[in-house]
């Protein structure tokens, strides 16, 4: 079936800021998806779009540092400047009602954003993300330990051009972010990733934090946010049971939902049982 597809750059500053959006504005709040990263790409949300077929139009888009999207210096960035891009994106689209999902680096971009009050904002939809960078930092690291000795011997290293550390980190993704072989998706998010942006504002890899969100925790704001929230993840997934614990603790009005056949794509991996779960959260939403 033929898609209604819009795609183009909104202004951002001296910059601007590639989106793209599926289905046609009517009685539905449209869904803007945040990817993670921070640095990787709309790409991987493309089976997301099926959920325009309920009439809810779907927005993705690059933030600044990756994909279609400017690149500038990445010392020009923070978290602050990417909850300025969303809100720009939505004034410039002229999106007085939204839903939005965050996944991952996403997920915590969402919550900042929710935190600054925006009107029209609908709900939430976080999945695969956290509220505490430091307990993300160490179970990524035990998810390492408990691969094979030689690759976790080949992470621990650090030496991501060494081809030894290359396949380690395959395994590891394989295993805890998609479980899908050859997800002409995910190559898509590596070809456009900004790799300067994820160093900058996260660290060389998910177990170091080295960069600007290092000491990130939300913990005690998270009940400032006033909108409905929906929890989900992956039985696989880099957000273990025990990050996601953290996220319904924080979050303990809030629906979860653990897809039982994914990792950190959900959306990829169950992309139909996914695209009902939001609908019917969204619906129900929209209800209230």
């Amino acid at each position: 079936m033929e898609r209604d597809i819009t795609e183009g750059v909104v202004s951002f500053g001296e910059w601007h800021t590639w989106y793209r959006i599926v289905g046609k504005s009517g009685s539905c709040a449209p869904l803007i998806c945040l990817h993670g990263g921070p640095g990787s790409s709309h790409h991987y949300f493309a089976r997301l779009e099926g959920l325009a077929a309920t009439g809810r139009p779907v927005v993705v888009y690059d933030q600044v540092g990756c994909g279609a999207s400017s690149r500038p210096s990445v010392e020009q960035l923070d978290v602050g400047v990417f909850v300025e891009e969303l809100a720009n994106l939505r004034e410039r689209l002229g999106l007085q009602q939204a839903f939005v999902l965050g996944t991952s680096w996403g997920g915590m971009l969402a919550m900042e954003y929710a935190l600054t009050q925006p009107e029209g904002l609908l709900g939430l939809v976080l999945n695969s993300t956290l509220v505490d960078a430091k307990t993300w930092a160490d179970e990524a690291a035990r998810l390492r330990d408990e691969l094979p000795e030689e690759h976790a011997t080949a992470l621990r290293t650090g030496d991501i051009d060494d081809p030894a550390y290359q396949e380690a980190d395959h395994v590891l993704n394989a295993r805890h972010f998609c479980r899908l072989p050859d997800a002409v998706e995910i190559q898509r998010v590596l070809e456009a990733r900004g790799k300067e942006v994820y160093r900058s504002m996260w660290g060389p890899n998910e177990w170091t934090m080295t960069g600007k969100l290092a000491g990130w925790d939300v913990r005690d704001r998270v009940h400032e946010i006033r909108v409905p929230v929906l929890l989900t993840a992956g039985r696989h997934d880099m957000c273990t049971p025990v990050i996601f614990k953290q996220l319904q603790d924080a979050f303990p009005a809030a629906p979860s939902l653990v897809f039982e056949n994914s990792s950190h794509t959900p959306y990829l991996e169950e992309a139909d049982a996914f695209i009902e779960t939001l609908d019917a959260f969204c619906r129900s939403a929209e209800l209230d």
